[in-house]
């Protein structure tokens, strides 16, 4: 285990990253069309063909989801995999045409001193079809990569993270969030994190919780739009309500690991997809998957603002890595 989504068999990832724009693109491919569904509890989402995802829609099944910056500019990426699913020949099949299913959210990093005149049309359908071509199984980077390229927090600059854990049964779940939130993943002014009860390995430094807990507001600011956006999957077979309940579980680990989640100007939006390789025993394995959503979603949370790095601009974000480069 990689404790990472590609733990997940028929999982592939792919980055675009541009650190002088200050943005990026991730994608999460499937082998074969995952039964997919979603939940945006944020106030201020953005997103392509998220509707569709609904349990009450027709299509069930996707073949990918991408992950982006760029506020709705950014909503070109899919375009771009959507191009390079449709080269390789995947997609729902409408008579003689196939169309690849390609939901997609977006987070707002348009004011964190990239170079974001780009003239008449954005870099995004580009850099979609970039991250579709960059995507394969195995290891891939955290931090400051893909979606979580310009993402920024209250406290710390944001990144990409990702975690995964092994159910009773033997079920696969994964999480895979790029960190942009209004709120805080880390506790005062310290280098503690929300996530530490649920942390595994050390894998976001083994702080623990701090002898005080500082519930006060802490925000990045009324001009600073934000959404962490992400997903999780999992190897279990899944219908298309249960795949929205694991994204609704999902988002109790984002509400854990960000203080606060979920308000007016953040976009909050958590994809979930099973790939069917295990079938689900019963309610309480389902019920199971969805606890252990929460807790990969808030460990994945944890590890993208561990991992990242600042921006190569003047007065860009600092990292948790600049300021306690001694509790690596």
């Amino acid at each position: 285990m990689l404790n990472l989504i590609t733990d997940i068999d028929g999982v592939s990832i792919g980055h675009a990253t541009d650190l002088q724009l200050g943005s990026g693109v991730t994608v999460i491919v499937f082998d074969e069309p995952a039964t997919a569904s979603a939940s945006v509890l944020g106030g201020a989402p953005g997103g392509r063909d998220t509707a569709l995802l609904d349990p009450a829609m027709t299509v069930e099944k996707v073949d990918a989801f991408v992950l982006s910056g760029g506020s709705a500019f950014g909503l070109d990426a899919a375009g771009g995999v959507q191009a390079g699913l449709r080269e390789a020949g995947r997609g729902f099949q409408v008579g003689a045409v196939r169309v690849p299913i390609v939901p997609q959210a977006i987070l707002f990093d348009l004011l964190n001193g990239g170079g974001k005149d780009w003239g008449l049309h954005s870099p995004y359908r580009d850099m979609g079809h970039a991250a579709f071509e960059a995507a394969a199984k195995g290891r891939f980077p955290l931090g400051t990569v893909g979606a979580g390229t310009g993402a920024t927090t209250a406290t710390f600059k944001g990144g990409l993270g990702s975690a995964s854990a092994i159910s009773s049964a033997g079920h696969r779940i994964a999480a895979i969030v790029a960190v942009n939130a209004l709120g805080s993943a880390t506790i005062g002014d310290g280098p503690h994190f929300w996530a530490a009860p649920f942390e595994r390995d050390d894998e976001f430094g083994g702080l623990g919780m701090p002898a005080e807990i500082d519930h006060r507001l802490r925000l990045k600011g009324m001009i600073a739009p934000a959404t962490t956006i992400g997903a999780v999957v999992t190897d279990a077979v899944l219908t298309k309500a249960e795949a929205h309940r694991l994204s609704i579980g999902a988002h109790d680990g984002l509400a854990r690991a960000l203080l606060p989640a979920h308000l007016p100007l953040d976009g909050d939006t958590v994809f979930a997809a099973s790939t069917g390789a295990r079938p689900l025993a019963d309610t309480r394995t389902l019920m199971e998957l969805c606890h252990l959503a929460g807790i990969v979603m808030a460990r994945a949370i944890a590890r993208g603002v561990y991992e990242a790095t600042a921006l190569p601009h003047e007065g860009a974000q600092s990292a948790w890595r600049d300021r306690y480069p001694d509790r690596r």
